[in-house]
């Protein structure tokens, strides 16, 4: 067979094929080559990531396991001394009178009958709180003159039995104990309140059990708190019932009452005889003369610094014959001299406070607290009168010290701006208090917007006026007799 001799033309043409074919395969070699660095690179932030998210891991789970440790660590300290507080206004929850008079060991049965009481509460009705859980006691108190209010009112036979009674009960127990805050507006309250507040948001405190069923002031701290979480861990422990405030606030807040240990009456000195004290003092002699109740009348019960009024029960006279009173226990207004002798007050009208002749006489209460008489004033009036600063000292007693007076004693007042400028002076608190003796004093001795019994006014903390110069009892029963100064 003859071979055919290709000419120079095919031969271009069969090389220019093969160089394409050939250029195809270059380019398909370099777009793998290409695909394989993309590839490989991916590999590689891939194996990156995994090797930092194992990495990321293996700390995230040390770091959980030490958070863990951490956890338990803290829990078993927040579950360390477990307790629960019972926090008692004292002024008000008075313990039951059996216990008081028997002085110490009845102030050591007392605690012993809370402590089993707050303890069976915890066990039935608190079952997450631990059973090693302890019980804290804080009762805060004005120990002198709660002392001397249950004297007066005949619970005890002398004022000493309720510091013994108080001696014990802070004695009987570790963690239990009486605070006297002394005499001073407010005083327990502040404490109980900053207490309260302190303990509520400790993670030891389990439960606070709040004993202040007899004072309305202590709603405006349970109102703040409307969370479940919060009021579920407050009880409020009854002595006396509920006042009207706190009542509504039963459906938020659980309550408990242990039996046979708060008094659930409330303390009422006008069913005591009045008391006689023997003349120690001859000179200078205070007479004192007697008259009936004034019209309207007030509520029977005695609204004193410790507890409410106690309902509307008529109050049994008092005996005529001074021998046959009470010789032990003085009165408020004998507690400043000795030479009072008081006497029962006869069944005759009482003369208003418009009639008492207040150069001499000081008008007085059945607990010797000195009533100022009411005023009548106009309001525009009174702030005129204000801003003209005058010298009360001067146009009130007529015996200004200061010299030269910082005050105007040149201008000619008007009755009207004379009765204004005295209801001015009446807004300042006297500082001998309803105790005061001085028939020419001009200042207050009770908060003049406050209502017979109640121990707070529209001012509420900001009043000038101390608390036990509220509420006071505005039946005069007799008048201090003092020769013209």
């Amino acid at each position: 067979m003859a071979y055919k001799t290709k000419s120079d033309h095919e031969l271009r043409q069969h090389f220019e094929m093969l160089q394409g074919v050939e250029h195809h395969k270059n380019e398909l070699i370099l777009e793998l080559l290409s695909r394989v660095d993309r590839l490989d690179e991916s590999y590689q932030q891939m194996a990156l990531d995994h090797q930092r998210e194992t990495q990321f891991n293996r700390e995230g789970q040390l770091r959980e396991r030490k958070l863990q440790d951490e956890l338990r660590k803290l829990k078993a300290f927040m579950n360390r001394d477990p307790f629960v507080l019972v926090l008692i206004d004292g002024d008000g929850m008075i313990f039951e009178d059996d216990l008081l008079r028997k002085g110490e060991p009845g102030g050591k049965e007392a605690a012993a009958g809370l402590w089993n009481g707050i303890k069976d509460h915890v066990h039935n009705r608190l079952p997450n709180i631990p059973s090693d859980c302890r019980i804290m006691t804080r009762i805060y108190a004005n120990m002198k003159g709660l002392s001397e209010v249950c004297w007066r009112a005949g619970l005890v036979e002398k004022a000493g039995l309720v510091e013994e009674f108080y001696r014990g009960f802070t004695g009987s127990k570790i963690l239990f104990d009486f605070i006297d805050v002394g005499p001073g507006k407010d005083r327990a309250d502040e404490k109980i309140n900053e207490l309260f507040r302190l303990h509520l948001g400790n993670f030891h405190c389990q439960h606070i059990f709040f004993g202040c069923s007899h004072d309305n002031g202590y709603a405006r701290l349970l109102e703040q708190y409307t969370e479940p979480m919060i009021t579920d861990r407050i009880t409020l422990l009854e002595g006396v019932p509920f006042e009207k405030e706190l009542y509504a606030m039963k459906a938020k807040y659980s309550t408990t009452k242990i039996e046979n240990l708060f008094r659930s009456t409330k303390i009422n000195l006008y069913n005591q005889p009045l008391y006689h004290v023997s003349q120690s003092l001859p000179q200078h002699p205070i007479q004192v003369s007697s008259h009936d109740s004034m019209s309207p009348p007030v509520p029977n019960g005695y609204q004193s610094p410790y507890q409410p009024i106690m309902g509307t029960s008529t109050p049994s006279p008092a005996p005529s014959n001074p021998s046959t009173m009470n010789p032990k226990a003085p009165t408020w207004a004998s507690a400043a001299t000795s030479a009072v002798q008081i006497v029962s007050p006869p069944a005759t009208p009482t003369p208003t406070l418009s009639s008492l002749a207040f150069s001499t006489e000081i008008p007085r209460n059945r607990l010797g607290q000195r009533i100022d008489p009411p005023t009548v004033y106009d309001k525009e009036e009174v702030d005129r009168v204000r801003k003209m600063k005058l010298c009360n000292v001067h146009f009130l007693r007529g015996d200004c010290g200061y010299d030269p007076c910082t005050h105007s004693h040149n201008k000619k007042l008007s009755k009207s701006e004379m009765a204004a400028l005295k209801t001015v002076a009446r807004m300042v608190p006297c500082r001998q208090g309803s105790a005061c003796d001085d028939p020419k004093c001009m200042y207050g001795h009770r908060c003049p917007i406050s209502t017979p019994g109640k121990k707070d006014c529209l001012f509420g903390e900001n009043c000038k006026f101390e608390r036990d110069l509220h509420g006071l009892d505005l039946n005069i029963v007799r008048t201090t007799m003092i020769g013209k100064k």
